[in-house]
This record gives C-alpha cells, sequence and structure tokens, in this order.
C-alpha cells in the first residue's frame, strides 16, 4: 500500500509519528465510452467556455465562484498563508464512547501505521483505549480540508475516520412526504420483533457478496468469448396489500430458512383447587 500522508497524531503532550494508508476499495466495475460507429475510446478536452479554445493543465487555476459568473482566484501561495499547525497532525481533542456516535458520521476510513520511534507511544494509546471502552475524537487537515475524524483500535492497529460535521449532515425535517406520527397496533409490533429475532444473526462479513458485479462480469466474459447470455429469472414475489399478512407471510418463511421453530404459546397460571 502506498503511504498518502505523513504526520503526528497527538494528545496532550504526546506526539506519535505514524503514516496514512487508505483502509478501503471501490470493486465497481467501470466502463469506458466508446464511439458507437468505430469503438474506439471516447477523448475528452478542456474547453475553456470563454474563449472556445483547448487549454492544458498548466493554465487551468483555481476558482470560487462567489457570485453568479464572478470567481476569485486561489493559488498554492494563497494558501499557504493560512497558519495551521494541524496540517502535519492529528490533533485528539476529546475521547468518547463508541457508541456516542451514529454511523451516520462516518465517511472514510484510513490504517494508521506507527513511523519510526513510533511504536511504543502508538501501542501505548491503543491499548488504553481499548482498556477504558475509548475512542478518540481528533482533527485533521488532508488535502487542504480541515476534517473532523475518530482514532480507534481495529483488530492490531489504529485506525483513522474522518466523520462529517454536525452542519454536514442535512436536517431530516427537510424530508417531504411522509408522516412523522403513525398508529402502531401492538400485534403488528409484536410480528415484526419476531421476525427480527428469526433473521437475527452474528455479523459475519464474508457471507456477503456483490450478486450484481458478479453476474455482470459474467456477462461481459461471455460477450468476450461471444457465448450466449443467460439472464437468470427472477421469481416474481406476490403482491401483498396487507402489513399483518405480509409480517406473518415473512415470519414463516424465516422461521423455515432459519430452522427456529414457532414459540409455545404461554400457559396461564390456574390456582389449585383447594
Amino acid at each position: 500500500m502506498r503511504t498518502i500522508w505523513k504526520g503526528a497524531v497527538s494528545f496532550g503532550l504526546v506526539n506519535i509519528p505514524v503514516k496514512l494508508f487508505p483502509a478501503t476499495e471501490q470493486k465497481d466495475v467501470k466502463f469506458r465510452y466508446l464511439h458507437k460507429t468505430c469503438q474506439a475510446p471516447v477523448q475528452y478536452k478542456r474547453i475553456c467556455t470563454g474563449c472556445g479554445r483547448e487549454i492544458s493543465q498548466e493554465e487551468i487555476v483555481r476558482g470560487y465562484e462567489y457570485e453568479p459568473g464572478r470567481f476569485v482566484i486561489i493559488n498554492e501561495e494563497d494558501l499557504e498563508k493560512i497558519p495551521d499547525e494541524r496540517t502535519r497532525n492529528v490533533e485528539i481533542v476529546d475521547f468518547v464512547s463508541l457508541q456516542e456516535i451514529d454511523p451516520i458520521f462516518y465517511d472514510k476510513t484510513y490504517y494508521l501505521s506507527p513511523g519510526e520511534t513510533g511504536e511504543k507511544a502508538y501501542f501505548l494509546l491503543r491499548r488504553a483505549m481499548a482498556e477504558t471502552g475509548k475512542i478518540a475524537v481528533a482533527k485533521v487537515v488532508i488535502r487542504n480540508k480541515e476534517s473532523l475524524a475518530v482514532v480507534r483500535g481495529y483488530k492490531n492497529l489504529l485506525v483513522m475516520e474522518t466523520i462529517f460535521y454536525p452542519d454536514e449532515i442535512r436536517d431530516t425535517a427537510l424530508l417531504p412526504g411522509f408522516a412523522r406520527e403513525v398508529n402502531l397496533h401492538d400485534q403488528e409490533i409484536k410480528m415484526a420483533r419476531e421476525l427480527i429475532e428469526n433473521l437475527a444473526a452474528d455479523f459475519n462479513p464474508e457471507k456477503y457478496t456483490d450478486e450484481y458485479r458478479k453476474m455482470l462480469l459474467d456477462l461481459i466474459q461471455a460477450k468476450i468469448e461471444g457465448e450466449q447470455v443467460a439472464i437468470p429469472e427472477i421469481e416474481a414475489k406476490g403482491k401483498v396489500v396487507d402489513l399483518m399478512e405480509a409480517l406473518k407471510a415473512s415470519v414463516e418463511i424465516a422461521r423455515k430458512a432459519t430452522g427456529k421453530a414457532e414459540k409455545p404459546a404461554r400457559k396461564r397460571r390456574t390456582k389449585e383447587a383447594g
């Protein structure tokens, strides 16, 4: 893996040299656009909307549109004038419990590996967080953007996950078209809980695969080899309108799939005749 950033994790007066590596990668099947007639790749050019000519990368500068059609130019020298010691620091500001951060805040994940002379402090921080049950909230500047992040233990190392700022999470009140208050019947809740219990399992990431990507790659391979593409038929599901009917049918399917027996009904206690 290629190092994308070098710096230090700092908390209190402790500085831990670290290297940053991307922890995830997209496995999407990528297509290129071709000319339909000759099937050659389409080339995209940088055309200036003002003078109409093609321009090189060296002629391009950053511009911020502060009014429609009006820009202010920002260059590297301008960015260097902004003093920020965090450009090489993951500055820990708080320690919190993992359960306090809703998953909606998480953005990208990176591996942190210890730099030279930093191993002891690195593993000390990891162990101390594990024993206290805390993760670190930090600030870091990557690619001219200050990000909020969390640092936590993962397997035998530390990971850093950038998270969104609160004002970057869209307000749910802006969602149109659904009622905030709905009356639920006790029996519906009971059936829904039973369905969840029947489908409950330990999280095993290896059992989840990208079925669409597999079928797409099979289709591509078949076309390469000049074979007929077999499209599997998908069984149509019956339309169920009634919620209770859908819940009952789902519970029955889940029971059969997981082999869980129906829970016996509770017997009411009766007093013995004296």
